[in-house]
């Protein structure tokens, strides 16, 4: 089965988006730390704004694109990203930087689930194929603009925000140029025609619980960036030897998909059992993190990490796009990407304040507990369906 042209587009678009907005958030808190001499905690207040703008504009983003269609919801969110990098570009001390990032966690939060809500309605006999392309694009840009950033970085901290901007300029072309007769989204007078259907509703219900479970298992793979990467410094494990654990992350994700396609195709139309996979290998790489002391063991952990995010994270879009009724795919593609932001935004949080109550092995015992209660959610997310 061959993507169609559009598909390819939608996977490059992200790949550039993803890769011009890795330029800089791996070093916001660096950068407002070191060179805005600003505390910690005001850094972290400022990501949590900025997660929480995401959140939003995840939710009108896809919301948009019910309405207006992905062509415009998309450019919508391009135009908003562009203007907040350009008043970084010239206005970068404090407060204009954390207002500026406030600006584009609301314009970036709107492209993701118009794109995934695209890639759904231009191909939709792709099924899971389809978002773990996207899926795919996404760490390929990770991997790409948190390696070059550093480089650039070197040379110059604000050439940071120009290569930022100049992708964002190269993305905007690409959707102007590119997605302009992607199908999807209603008009305006036709769509949520049906949402007061009894089963428009429980389908939005299986769609929430399913969500739980995602936001619970994206609590916990978020202290792999936060209290596990603060924990390996505090047993002598260098940062340089932590970047190659998120290095080594995405490199697993793309060698590793002709490995596990055949897997994922044995559960062809079972996708409730393949997330459940994904949640066991979680379950195992937080029990052998919680023994490890040596860089060796976090190796083994971040690799068993990365084969259960390939099972999780393509699979509940994939769901997401099964779900909505017609009219609704923006929507509930853009509550699966709030939902994600929402435990980036919660998790280092509540992390932080289990290690500081008691101690990181009762961290990992905690996150442990958490993906034991999202097997709950996703075992019940669909019963009402099957009834």
């Amino acid at each position: 089965m061959f993507m169609p042209q559009i598909i390819w587009l939608l996977i490059i678009g992200m790949a550039v988006n993803v890769t011009g907005a890795s330029f800089i958030w791996p070093l916001n808190t660096i950068y407002i730390h070191d060179e805005l001499g600003k505390s910690l905690s005001t850094a972290g207040f400022v990501l949590m704004l900025n997660s929480g703008a995401s959140v939003v504009g995840n939710l009108i983003g896809g919301s948009l694109f019910d309405r207006i269609g992905g062509y415009l919801s998309t450019l919508t969110g391009i135009i908003i990203a562009l203007l907040s990098l350009v008043g970084i570009v010239f206005l970068h001390g404090w407060p204009w930087y954390a207002v500026w990032l406030v600006v584009l966690g609301f314009g970036s939060g709107m492209i993701f689930p118009s794109i995934y809500a695209m890639a759904g309605a231009a191909w939709p006999e792709g099924g899971r194929k389809t978002f773990n392309a996207i899926y795919l694009a996404q760490n390929i840009g990770v991997a790409v603009g948190a390696s070059a950033g550093g480089f650039v970085a070197d040379l110059k901290f604000e050439y940071i925000f120009l290569a930022n901007l100049a992708l964002y300029v190269v993305f905007l072309l690409i959707a102007a140029l590119g997605y302009r007769g992607v199908h999807g989204g209603s008009t305006a007078g036709s769509q949520l025609k049906s949402v007061g259907d009894v089963r428009d509703k429980t389908r939005f219900n299986a769609l929430l619980l399913i969500c739980v479970m995602y936001c619970l298992c994206w609590i916990g793979y978020v202290q792999w960036q936060t209290t596990i990467s603060s924990y390996t410094q505090d047993i002598g494990i260098s940062l340089k030897q932590y970047s190659f654990l998120w290095a080594l992350n995405g490199i697993l994700i793309i060698v590793g998909q002709p490995f596990i396609n055949p897997v994922v195709k044995r559960m062809a139309g079972r996708i409730k059992q393949q997330i459940a996979v994904g949640i066991v290998i979680f379950i195992v790489s937080y029990i052998v993190s919680s023994f490890a002391e040596s860089f060796s063991l976090f190796i083994i952990g971040m690799a068993i990490l990365t084969l259960g995010e390939m099972f999780v994270w393509p699979a509940v879009p994939t769901i997401a796009n099964q779900l909505a009724p017609e009219g609704r795919l923006g929507v509930y593609q853009g509550i699966v990407n709030s939902t994600a932001t929402l435990g980036r935004a919660i998790g280092p949080l509540f992390g932080g304040i289990i290690v500081d109550a008691f101690n990181m092995q009762t961290m990992f015992y905690v996150i442990i507990g958490l993906l034991l209660i999202g097997f709950f959610f996703l075992a019940v997310y669909d019963k009402k369906l099957t009834d």
